[in-house]
């Protein structure tokens, strides 16, 4: 396994020694990077967080800058020229799109009211 010496101040030395044996962990989390822009799961959290009547939910569809990159992901996923890291994008765009579909669905109720 490789060995990686790093400078770092005292406090932070102080606070890695608490980690102990989970840094390894810790860092391979942090290095990685959420399959979509954190921009996405705000404005999905914020819709759902303003409380929106059932009307609003069978309303509700991605922004035009999602639906464009969407898109752009579909396409290139057609043309089998998706890179790993656009495949977890389209895949959590998909797993997305299916959470609001079931939101949708359980207010289908009340829509027909």
């Amino acid at each position: 396994m490789p060995r990686i010496t790093l400078e770092v101040s005292e406090e932070l030395s102080q606070q890695l020694a608490q980690v102990g044996d989970r840094l390894p962990e810790l860092l391979a989390l942090s290095l990685q990077q959420p399959a979509i822009p954190a921009q996405v799961y705000r404005y999905i959290l914020d819709f759902l967080a303003s409380n929106p009547t059932p009307e609003q939910i069978a309303e509700f569809k991605p922004t035009p800058e999602m639906q464009e990159r969407l898109r752009i992901l579909l396409t290139r996923s057609n043309a089998g020229e998706l890179t790993p890291t656009e495949l977890k994008e389209l895949d959590e765009y998909e797993r997305i799109e299916h959470l609001v579909v079931m939101i949708k669905a359980g207010n289908l109720s009340y829509l027909t009211s």
